[in-house]
C-alpha cells in the first residue's frame, strides 16, 4: 500500500506520535511519502528517522527562495517531472488550481505550494492520504476536488485542531466531514466534539497516539529511607498544561514540611511568568524549571521520578489536550500519576487504580492528591502495575499501527 502523510512540519521532536506511525508503516512494508509544509529544523533526530530513511521520503511542499523566480522554478521542477504530463486531466487540474488559487480549502496556502503538492501526488499516486492534523484536511480535500488525486482521505484530530482552531475558523471542517473517508480523533472526548461540529458517527473512530512500550520498560516505584519524593511534569509551558496550578499545589505541600522535589521539563511562552511565581512563593530551592530535554533525557528523569503530575486545563482560547504522551510514558514505566478530568485523560487514568484525578484549576484538590501519594508510597506499586497493563493494552504503538493498517484496507478495498 502507498500512503501519503500530510504534516505541518517534519521532523518535530515533540511529535513522536507522528514519527512512530510513519516508521511503523515503513516497518510493515508499505511505501510512504511524507508531504511536509515546512521543516522542523530539529538538531537532534530520533534514531528511527535515519534507520528508515525518512528524509529521502520527505517532500517539502513550501517553495522557498529570495525571489518569485526561484520559487516558481522550484514548483515547475516538480510539475515538469510529472510522468503523466501529457494527460489532459493533469493540465485541467493545474489550470483549475491557478484559477481557484484562493478557493475553499486553501486557507491561504500559497499557489506554488499547491502546484508542487499536486505534482507529487500525480507522480506517486498514493492509495491513502493521511493528514496528521485536522487543519491539513481541507487542504488535502482541495487537492482531491481539483483532480490531483483519487486517494482515500483519512484525517487525525489531536487536540487544538478540534477545540481551538474551529473557533477562529468557523465551519472549516463542514465539507471535510462530508467527504473524508475516515476521521480519527485520538480520544472519545475529541470524537464527541467532532460529532457536535457535524461529523457523522459512522465517519469517526478513536485511534490513540501510541508509544513504544519496548522502550519504556516497567520498573515499580518505591521510596528509599530519607529520600525526597521526586515529582515530575513534562510538557510545553503553555496555558493548557496547567503548570501554574501544580506549582501552587507543591508550594502548599512544602508549607507542611513534606520532603518533595518538583522538576518541570519543557519550555514555552510562560517560562518567565512561572519563574516569577516560583520566586514569589519562595520555593526555588525545591522546584526546578529544567527547560527542554531530549527524549533520552526525559526517559532518565522519568526513571528516577516517583510521581508524574499532568495538571492539564482548558485554555482561555478553548484549546484542550487529547491525551498527553507524558502520562502514557510514565504509566508504562510504572509511575503512579496525577491528572485532571480534562479531555481524554480519564480514558487513560482510572481514578484510584492507576493514579488520581482531580478537577481542572483546583489547587486544593491537586495538593490533596499529592499529599495522599507522597505520604502513602505503599500505594505506588499497585498503581504502577495497573497503569502499565492499561497502556500495553490500549496505547502500544505496535498494536495501534496494526489496527491502522486494517483501517486503511477497510476504506480502500
Amino acid at each position: 500500500m502507498k500512503i501519503a502523510y500530510f504534516v505541518t512540519a517534519f521532523p518535530v521532536r515533540s511529535e513522536t506520535f507522528v514519527l512512530n506511525q510513519i516508521a511503523g508503516m515503513v516497518e510493515r512494508g508499505h511505501k510512504v511519502i511524507i508531504m511536509a509544509m515546512g521543516s522542523g529544523h530539529d538538531a537532534t533526530l530520533p534514531e528511527e528517522f535515519e534507520r528508515f530513511g525518512l528524509l529521502e521520503k520527505t517532500v517539502y511542499t513550501h517553495c522557498t527562495g529570495n525571489s518569485l523566480t526561484k520559487r516558481l522554478s522550484a514548483a515547475l521542477t516538480y510539475i515538469f517531472s510529472i510522468d503523466r504530463w501529457y494527460y489532459p486531466s493533469v493540465w485541467r487540474t493545474l489550470l483549475a488550481m491557478i484559477r481557484r488559487r484562493n478557493g475553499p480549502g486553501t486557507l491561504g496556502w500559497p499557489l506554488l505550494s499547491q502546484l508542487r503538492a499536486a505534482a507529487v501526488l500525480f507522480n506517486e499516486r498514493p492509495e491513502v492520504i493521511h493528514c496528521q492534523f485536522g487543519t491539513l484536511g481541507p487542504i488535502a480535500l482541495h487537492l482531491k476536488r481539483l483532480g490531483a488525486t483519487d486517494a482515500r482521505l483519512v484525517v487525525s484530530f489531536r487536540g487544538y485542531d478540534v477545540t481551538k482552531y474551529p473557533k477562529t475558523h468557523p465551519g472549516v471542517y463542514r465539507d471535510l466531514f462530508k467527504h473524508a473517508d475516515l476521521c480519527l480523533p485520538v480520544s472519545e472526548a475529541l470524537g464527541r466534539c467532532l460529532e457536535e461540529m457535524g461529523c457523522a458517527r459512522e465517519k469517526w473512530l478513536v485511534h490513540h497516539s501510541g508509544i513504544d512500550c519496548r522502550k519504556w520498560k516497567f520498573s515499580g516505584r518505591k521510596l528509599e529511607r530519607d529520600e525526597p519524593v521526586r515529582v515530575l511534569t513534562v510538557g510545553r509551558l503553555v496555558e493548557k498544561k496547567g503548570v501554574e496550578y501544580a506549582i501552587r499545589a507543591v508550594a502548599r505541600l512544602l508549607e507542611s514540611d513534606h520532603d518533595v522535589r518538583y522538576t518541570i521539563v519543557g519550555d514555552g511562552p510562560l517560562r518567565q511568568s512561572l519563574e516569577a511565581l516560583i520566586t514569589d512563593l519562595g520555593i526555588a530551592h525545591m522546584v526546578e524549571l529544567a527547560g527542554w530535554k531530549s527524549h533520552e533525557e526525559v526517559l532518565r528523569l522519568l526513571q528516577r521520578a516517583h510521581i508524574l503530575l499532568a495538571p492539564s486545563v482548558t485554555a482561555s482560547t478553548g484549546d484542550q489536550e487529547g491525551i498527553p504522551n507524558s502520562l502514557k510514558e510514565a504509566m508504562a514505566l510504572g509511575l503512579p500519576v496525577i491528572g485532571t478530568t480534562h479531555g481524554g485523560i480519564p480514558e487513560l487514568v482510572e481514578d484510584g487504580v492507576s493514579g488520581l484525578l482531580v478537577p481542572e484549576r483546583d489547587v486544593e484538590s491537586l495538593a490533596e492528591a499529592l499529599e495522599r501519594l507522597t505520604s502513602q508510597p505503599e500505594l505506588w506499586p499497585a498503581m504502577g502495575r495497573a497503569g502499565r497493563k492499561h497502556v500495553e493494552a490500549e496505547f502500544d504503538r505496535e498494536v495501534l499501527n496494526d489496527l491502522l493498517v486494517q483501517m486503511y484496507r477497510g476504506i480502500c478495498y
